[in-house]
C-alpha cells in the first residue's frame, strides 16, 4: 500500500469524512448507565473528554471512569477536560467506582483521571485505592489504569505498580516533534520513561499506550514512535484518529483513512506489539476487554 506522509503545513480538512460518522444508540443500557454515574457523583472520561464512542460503549454497559474530579490543572491543546485548580479530592470515591463496578457486572474495568499536578503524589494513592477496592468488591473483574505522568515521580509510580492493576496505561498522544504543541507539561521522553520503569517494577503487569494522529504526523514519525514504544517493551498500541473538541483546540491537519490506519495496525504487529488496535474512531479505552485477550494477557 503506498502511503503518502503529511505534515502540519498541510491545509486543513473540510466536513469529517464519512467514515467518521457515529451511530447514536441512547437506549435503556445508555440511560441507566448515566443515572448511576449521577447516583454515585462519579466522572466518566467518556462524557468530560467527548468519546466519540460513547454511545456505543455505554449501550454495551462499559466505561471509563475517571477519578480525582473532573478539573485537570492542564490544558493540553487536544483535549476537551476542563482545565483550572481542582479543589475536589474525594477520599470515599474509590468505594463508590468499585460500587459502580459491581452494579454494571463488568468484567474489565478502566480508571483514568484527570492531571493532578497539585497533589505531591500526583493521585496516585487514590488509583492504588481505587484498584483494591475494585479486586475487594469484584474479584473477578481485572483492572486497567490510564495514569498521567506525575511529572516524573517514580515513587508514586511504585505506588500504582504495588496495586497490581492488570494493565498500565500511559499514553504518549503523539510523536516526538509535536509532543511539546500537542501537550501541556506532559514530555516526551518522560513518558517513554514511565513505561520502561513501570515494566522493570513489574516485569508480569502489560503495558499500554496510544498515539492520535491528524494534528500534522508524517508516516515515518508514527513508525518512529512504536519503534521507541518498544524499545521500552510496550505490549499493546492503540492508534486513532484526532477529532477537534472545540474551535479552541488544535484542528485537525488531515483525516487519515481506514485503509492507512489497517496498514499502521500491520506496521505495529511486525515491531512485536502483542495487540495493536488501531482504527479512525479508536480510543485508548476502546474495547479495552477484547484488546486484552486479543494480546494473549489473562483478564
Amino acid at each position: 500500500m503506498q502511503v503518502v506522509s503529511t505534515t502540519d503545513e498541510n491545509p486543513r480538512p473540510g466536513r469529517r469524512p464519512e467514515w467518521l460518522k457515529i451511530h447514536l444508540n441512547t437506549g435503556d443500557n445508555f440511560r441507566e448507565l448515566k443515572k448511576l454515574m449521577r447516583g454515585n457523583t462519579l466522572h466518566t472520561v467518556c462524557e468530560e473528554a467527548r468519546c466519540p464512542n460513547i454511545y456505543e460503549c455505554w449501550a454495551n454497559r462499559t466505561a471509563t471512569f475517571m477519578i480525582l474530579g473532573n478539573i485537570c490543572t492542564r490544558a493540553c491543546r487536544f483535549c476537551a477536560v476542563t482545565s483550572g485548580l481542582p479543589t475536589e479530592l474525594d477520599l470515599e470515591e474509590p468505594g463508590r467506582v468499585a460500587e459502580s463496578v459491581e452494579h454494571m457486572g463488568l468484567r474489565h474495568v478502566v480508571v483514568t483521571s484527570v492531571a493532578r499536578d497539585d497533589l505531591a503524589d500526583g493521585g496516585a494513592s487514590i488509583f492504588a485505592a481505587t484498584i483494591r477496592a475494585i479486586r475487594e468488591r469484584v474479584p473477578l473483574c481485572s483492572v486497567e489504569v490510564l495514569i498521567p505522568d506525575f511529572m516524573g515521580n517514580w515513587d508514586a509510580l511504585q505506588v500504582v505498580m504495588d496495586a497490581e492493576p492488570d494493565i498500565l496505561n500511559h499514553n504518549i498522544e503523539t510523536v516526538r516533534r509535536l509532543s511539546d504543541k500537542v501537550r501541556s507539561k506532559a514530555k516526551y521522553d518522560r513518558s517513554l520513561e514511565l513505561l520502561r520503569r513501570a515494566k522493570e517494577m513489574k516485569p508480569h503487569i502489560p503495558t499500554k499506550s496510544s498515539i492520535m494522529i491528524g494534528v500534522g504526523e508524517t508516516w515515518e514519525e508514527i513508525l518512529q514512535t512504536m519503534d521507541d514504544l518498544r524499545a521500552v517493551d510496550c505490549d499493546i498500541m492503540t492508534i486513532g484518529q484526532y477529532l477537534q473538541p472545540t474551535r479552541k483546540h488544535l484542528p485537525v491537519s488531515r483525516y487519515w483513512t481506514p485503509e492507512e490506519f489497517a496498514a499502521l495496525k500491520e506496521e505495529g504487529m511486525k515491531r512485536g506489539f502483542k495487540h495493536v488496535e488501531s482504527g479512525p474512531l479508536v480510543r485508548s479505552s476502546y474495547h479495552a476487554h477484547e484488546q486484552v485477550e486479543k494480546a494473549g494477557t489473562q483478564a
